[in-house]
């Protein structure tokens, strides 16, 4: 080779011009493919979300337990509307006793346009669903308003609502995993003959079906109520309507001023205005709820704590007890079930059409035992008795005549002796305001105004409110914090209720989402969208 040649291919060797142009060439054809497959994995990606989506929703349709359709017609059918029909595989459909799933898959090719250049020429999206609905243990409480504002129309409704609520749960669930208590409440909440005894009631009235507790402000500090600590039971007595009350006896058997009117009393005897143990057994339930009454003021706080307590695990053995007398269907056992059991859910409805009423009450000192008042046997009437506090009129006599109007050493005797009466005694057969006046303004009262003055001191110590509305407020507030942070679900219906009432359901219910407002007529309405939502479907898969 010539010296010539060697210095043109050295030259060549060395020569970089044109060296970044085909260097740029291979960047532009990669950031070409690249781009192209980002194109094919978008494509590819919205496919399958819409694929993913529509199986989704129509699976959750089909499975639904309300389905009356071929669950597998539905599904076709809702594919095809959504014009995917092509890429639908399969559709499978599972029942059981007490849950139906179903399960979809589809296939859509979305046809890559780059991905060839690298061998992929099928790059098909895939789509799988499963929905199931169904009920595992559930243990649910209606707690429900019976108040005087409820009469006619609005608790028409109610009964109406209640139960198709039943039905829902109960016919959803043939396997017998739900069972519902009801408690009924006013200014108070009857809890019966059978849950009375499981408490440590103090105080009992003697009256039979009526069975009202006045619960203590410090047991709202938990979620139940204990079956050992003392709980005063409400005293069945007429301590509202007037009496006569002029400077003369009035006889005991006068029926507008001394004979006791209990249509105002907070806690009327009933066998049908009462808690109902947990049951699932429909007709049982439907048969309670159509014999409710309407009648009283309204204590949301009180139906509330009771609903909590039924519910609550502390209240296992006494249900077992109950199971055991056949008080409680033996095909519910093991309830209330822990609250961190996985595969129990409980659920509080909680309504009302009302709010807080303040009410009053029999104190304590004068619901039982032995009264200051003796009667005479032989005719029947009364004397009282003073140790301290007399008039001067009365000197060292320490009995006081009413009939009679004077005070003498004894007690008035007829001759057959006499007897001291029980509080209990006193309160069945005379107004709380004929007490007051007949046996203390009259006795310790010398004119006018010492009488006004001893009738107003009487029925103040007799007499006394059960809890102001802010301190109602306060306690079902106190309730619900507590139930929902047990993981309690509480669901709130507000029917036609004030502003006020509004607010304490609405602050009491689980989230927005768990709370109603209603008219009378739309009661129903919300019980049905509740019962639905608490047999949800649930997406498996």
């Amino acid at each position: 080779m010539n010296v010539s040649a060697k210095h043109f291919l050295r030259r060549f060797r060395q020569d970089e011009d044109g060296a970044l142009m085909i260097f740029g060439l291979v960047l532009f054809v990669l950031m070409v493919m690249m781009g192209g497959f980002a194109v094919d994995l978008m494509r590819y990606e919205n496919t399958r979300v819409k694929l993913q989506n529509t199986l989704d929703r129509c699976t959750l349709n089909a499975a639904a337990l309300s389905q009356k359709l071929d669950r597998e017609g539905v599904v076709l059918d809702c594919v095809k509307k959504a014009g995917l029909a092509d890429q639908l595989q399969s559709v499978t459909v599972t029942s059981s006793l007490n849950a139906t799933a179903v399960q979809a898959t589809g296939r859509a090719d979305t046809n890559p346009f780059f991905m060839h250049m690298i061998g992929i020429n099928e790059f098909d999206a895939v789509g799988r669903s499963k929905a199931e609905q169904s009920i595992t243990n559930l243990e649910i409480v209606l707690v429900l308003d019976v108040s005087g504002s409820m009469t006619g129309t609005k608790l028409a409704n109610l009964k109406v609502a209640a139960k198709q609520f039943v039905d829902t749960i109960l016919d959803n669930d043939p396997n017998h995993r739900a069972s519902i208590s009801i408690v009924p409440y006013n200014a108070q909440v009857n809890i019966g003959t059978d849950l009375v005894a499981k408490f440590n009631i103090t105080h009992p009235n003697g009256v039979a079906n009526d069975n009202c507790v006045e619960i203590p402000a410090a047991a709202f500090n938990n979620v139940a109520l204990s079956l050992t600590a003392p709980m005063p039971m409400m005293a069945y007595a007429d301590i509202s309507y007037a009496t006569d009350r002029g400077d003369y006896f009035v006889l005991p058997t006068n029926t507008t001023y001394a004979v006791p009117n209990y249509s105002s009393t907070s806690c009327k005897p009933s066998t049908v205005n009462v808690v109902r143990l947990p049951n699932n057994d429909g007709t049982v339930l439907k048969a309670q709820i159509d014999a409710l009454r309407a009648g009283g003021n309204t204590s949301i706080t009180l139906g509330m704590k009771w609903g909590a307590t039924l519910i609550d695990p502390a209240m296992r053995p006494v249900y077992t007890q109950f199971i055991g007398s056949g008080k409680i269907p033996g095909n519910i056992p093991d309830r209330p079930f822990a609250y961190d059991d996985a595969q129990s859910q409980k659920i509080i409805v909680l309504m009302t059409d009302g709010e807080h009423v303040a009410h009053n009450r029999v104190t304590d000192a004068y619901k039982t035992g032995a009264s200051p008042i003796y009667r005479s046997i032989g005719d029947g009437n009364h004397s009282i008795r003073f140790g301290t506090g007399r008039p001067a009129i009365a000197g060292t006599n320490e009995f006081y005549v009413p009939h009679l109007n004077t005070w003498q050493a004894t007690a008035w005797d007829s001759g057959a002796g006499t007897m001291i009466q029980d509080w209990r005694d006193i309160w069945a057969t005379r107004k709380m305001t004929y007490v007051a006046w007949q046996f203390y303004a009259r006795a310790l009262g010398t004119d006018s105004t010492s009488r006004n003055t001893a009738y107003s001191n009487a029925m103040n110590a007799m007499r006394g409110t059960y809890a102001q509305v802010p301190q109602m407020d306060a306690s079902l507030d106190q309730t619900c914090d507590l139930v929902k942070a047990s993981g309690v679900v509480v669901y709130g219906v507000a029917v036609e209720a004030p502003i006020n009432g509004q607010a304490v359901i609405s602050a009491c219910a689980t989230s927005p989402q768990h709370y109603f407002e209603a008219s009378a007529a739309g009661t129903v309405n919300a019980f049905q969208s509740i019962a639905s939502n608490i047999t949800m479907l649930k997406l498996t898969q």
